[in-house]
């Protein structure tokens, strides 16, 4: 015997199965929210002199020749851990002197060679982005990306 399905039928499906993956929608945004608070990827607080670097490094397209935490062009080096391949992650002053006398050494000038454009940075500004760096340095990348164990 087989069963018809009706207008009726075919309506109750519907709503009853739009209202279960609504509920199952709403569940993983709870459980999405839930797990994006408690679990911050941020070790160091957002500070002014983070924003600043932040804004530094917008400003000044960096992003367009290094990656940051693999987003980014690789034409130049990977920055995200840049502080702690340096040995400064966790000095403020020590970041700072580290960068600005890398920016300063940058030649200029020589064909054929990649070479970082010469920027006219302020010490605030420079200070701000060794602390954008040093803030990126200690994201929490929760084991990404993967490298091979064996």
């Amino acid at each position: 015997m087989s069963e018809v399905l009706t207008k009726a039928r075919a309506r109750n499906v519907f709503y009853g199965g739009s209202l279960f993956f609504a509920a199952v929608f709403v569940a993983m945004v709870a459980q999405s929210h839930h797990f994006i608070v408690s679990s911050s990827t941020a070790s160091q607080p957002l500070t002014d002199q983070v924003i600043l670097g932040k804004q530094v490094w917008e400003e000044n397209s960096c992003i367009n020749c290094h990656t940051l935490h693999g987003e980014g062009a690789y034409f130049a080096p990977e920055l995200g851990n840049v502080m702690t391949r340096w040995g400064v992650a966790d000095d403020p002053e020590g970041a700072y002197q580290i960068l600005d006398g890398w920016i300063q050494a940058q030649p200029s000038g020589i064909a054929g060679r990649r070479q970082m454009p010469h920027f006219t940075l302020t010490e605030e500004q420079t200070r701000g982005l060794a602390e954008f760096l040093r803030w990126a340095d200690h994201t929490d990348l929760q084991s990404w990306p993967p490298t091979d164990a064996g």
